[in-house]
């Protein structure tokens, strides 16, 4: 917010948003420029292992020039923007556990790495994100106040905005998907 006129600040990744979202070729390709290494810091977030982490990039990069045109600017285009990383990280995940199951690989005992909380395969939390997969089976609406909150690092306003909840609904999945996923975590340490 503009701290003199109460207005809120428009940055220049905003304003290229909208204009990519109004179809202005030259403002997406800025635009991609412009965010490719947020981008990849927040897939590396949710995908420790590099390689994976830019290929779950490249994924939200094409996913935003795909999409661009839903971006409405209701809320900030950086919301909208962990929104779509969120997505595609995780379908990367998916994609990854998936990928082990059909061909398994040997754990290479030297290297004493914890399967639970590390993918030999793909180097990712498999901890939390096998705790995230089984929130969404057993209460999908918790799952998006914890990804956006916990992971994406949202304030509790704009998490609450994007999840389309009032905050104090926001804050009550927030509280209940920790109270959900604290004991698979634990249990897997």
């Amino acid at each position: 917010m503009d701290h003199f006129r109460g207005e809120p600040l428009v940055t220049p990744t905003e304003d290229l948003a909208r204009g990519a979202a109004g179809g202005d070729a030259a403002a997406l390709d800025e635009l991609l420029q412009a965010i490719g290494p947020e981008v990849l810091r927040r897939c590396v977030r949710f995908l420790p292992c590099r390689e994976d982490a830019e290929e779950a990039a490249q994924d939200a990069l094409l996913q935003v020039a795909r999409k661009i045109a839903t971006f409405q600017g209701r809320s900030r285009f950086s919301t909208w923007l962990y929104t779509v990383v969120a997505n595609c990280c995780r379908q990367k995940y998916r994609e990854l556990k998936r990928r082990a199951a059909e061909q398994p690989v040997a754990i290479d005992t030297e290297r004493q790495v914890d399967p639970r909380t590390t993918s030999v395969i793909a180097g990712s939390r498999l901890d939390l994100l096998e705790a995230l997969d089984r929130l969404e089976r057993e209460h999908p609406q918790l799952v998006e106040p914890l990804v956006y909150r916990d992971i994406c690092q949202l304030d509790y306003a704009e998490a609450a905005e994007r999840a389309g909840i009032p905050l104090g609904t926001f804050k009550s999945r927030l509280h209940e998907a920790r109270k959900q996923v604290r004991p698979w975590l634990t249990a897997a340490s």
